[in-house]
């Protein structure tokens, strides 16, 4: 009997339907990853990433990429970016007015603009009123922070001569039309520089930021998720 029920057993293991396993997450298994050869160290979970490779001068390359299906695909790119007239240094080498962008990977938290939010961004934004200001003011608690002069807590009254005068936010209405915040000095050292962000190309080089045609920002705002943690990478 034991021997037939044995028998049995083996049979019906051979002829079962096997049930298919739960498909398990997207996971990226790197740390870093080179991209256009922007080297990109990436967050937990990070799924959207864009990288900003110079190719003369102040001039650059943007470029948004999505990891899916496995891989990292390009989905929008500028060739017309820019980059600080002071050109490019590394992140923690950095010195406020020197008009350098800082080199690595930062957050791209949320974006501020003269719009109105659009119902279909996913990213936080904050519209610019009259008395917005981006504190550059090295004696401030408030240092490389959004703050309305009515808040107080930063002179915002400096000319723009000063080396602690912060940034007026309505004085770049066509740069600033949509700007995202790279999330640079986010520990406030001082001196080492303030306002860092990625927004519409001006006439020339930028200050310190980066900038992409309009075009480009603009789609931009509409594709950047914060539950794909989404990225920026400087690189040479």
């Amino acid at each position: 009997m034991t021997r037939i029920l044995t028998a049995l057993l083996v049979l019906i293991s051979l002829f079962a339907i096997p049930v298919p396993a739960e498909a398990a997450p997207v996971q990226i298994q790197r740390s870093q990853v080179r991209l256009d050869g922007v080297d990109v160290r990436l967050r937990a979970g990070t799924t959207q990433v864009v990288t900003v490779n110079r190719t003369a001068g102040h001039h650059a390359r943007v470029t948004l990429w999505a990891y899916a299906d496995g891989r990292w695909q390009q989905r929008i790119r500028a060739l017309d970016g820019r980059i600080g007239y002071g050109g490019l240094v590394p992140g923690p080498q950095r010195h406020q007015n020197t008009g350098t962008t800082p080199l690595g990977t930062y957050d791209l938290p949320w974006a501020f603009g003269m719009h109105r939010r659009d119902a279909d961004w996913r990213i936080g934004y904050r519209k610019v009123r009259s008395g917005d200001f981006w504190v550059q003011d090295n004696r401030s608690a408030y240092y490389n922070r959004f703050r309305n002069q009515s808040q107080g807590g930063f002179r915002w009254w400096l000319p723009s001569s000063d080396p602690n005068a912060s940034e007026r936010l309505t004085d770049y209405r066509s740069q600033y039309e949509w700007s995202i915040v790279i999330d640079f000095n986010r520990g406030q050292v001082r001196h080492r520089g303030s306002g860092i962000f990625l927004h519409v190309n001006g006439s020339g080089a930028t200050a310190g930021c980066v900038s992409a045609p309009r075009w480009f920002i603009e789609r931009l705002m509409a594709r950047l998720d914060p539950e794909r943690r989404p990225l920026i990478a400087i690189g040479r």
